[in-house]
């Protein structure tokens, strides 16, 4: 780190591109190569047996001999079309907020994700000005990163960084079934 105070940023990667996950664990990456504690919840992935997590679970194993400090929590049901319950899904959305600003609160990290948030947002199960009243109290070194399709107006106009990443052609439309390693 440098000797200057670290200024956190809010980062908003969103749009209706594949890769808004996988770029946000690109700057996952790069923190711990810089040192930085991060920590990642997800608020659709849940049960699933994601490569990310195998690799955050196999990190915090041997974080002493690697000096590794990542975390990544799933703590969705899954897509709202999996669920087919509303009550349910903002039951999930509130339980994962408050463990969202659990961490943001904390001091323990310098970079936390929030994997998916804007897709609850946009489906109306967490308030964006809630959120963004909330992103105001954060730590000002704390980088935060918003991930998902449909970020809200307020959260852009809050952020530092407004990624927006645009489908052009994608496997899936050919048949192509999700791919270990790329998907999930």
């Amino acid at each position: 780190m440098s000797q200057h105070r670290r200024r956190g940023l809010i980062l908003v990667i969103t749009g209706d591109g594949k890769g808004k996950t996988t770029s946000a664990l690109g700057l996952a990456f790069r923190a711990l190569g810089q040192g930085l504690r991060v920590f990642m919840v997800q608020y659709i992935k849940g049960k699933w047996k994601t490569g990310e997590k195998k690799l955050a679970d196999l990190l915090r194993d041997h974080k002493d001999h690697l000096g590794l400090d990542l975390e990544i929590r799933p703590m969705g049901d899954g897509f709202t079309w999996i669920t087919q319950n509303r009550e349910q899904d903002i039951a999930t959305t509130r339980e994962i907020w408050e463990v969202s600003k659990q961490a943001i609160s904390s001091g323990r990290y310098d970079l936390v994700i929030l994997d998916e948030i804007n897709v609850v947002m946009k489906l109306g199960y967490l308030d964006p000005s809630e959120v963004v009243a909330f992103l105001k109290t954060k730590d000002p070194a704390l980088h935060v990163v918003l991930t998902g399709r449909g970020a809200p107006a307020e959260v852009c106009e809050l952020a530092d960084m407004v990624s927006e990443i645009r489908a052009v052609k994608h496997h899936y439309k050919a048949g192509i079934k999700a791919q270990p390693g790329i998907e999930f």
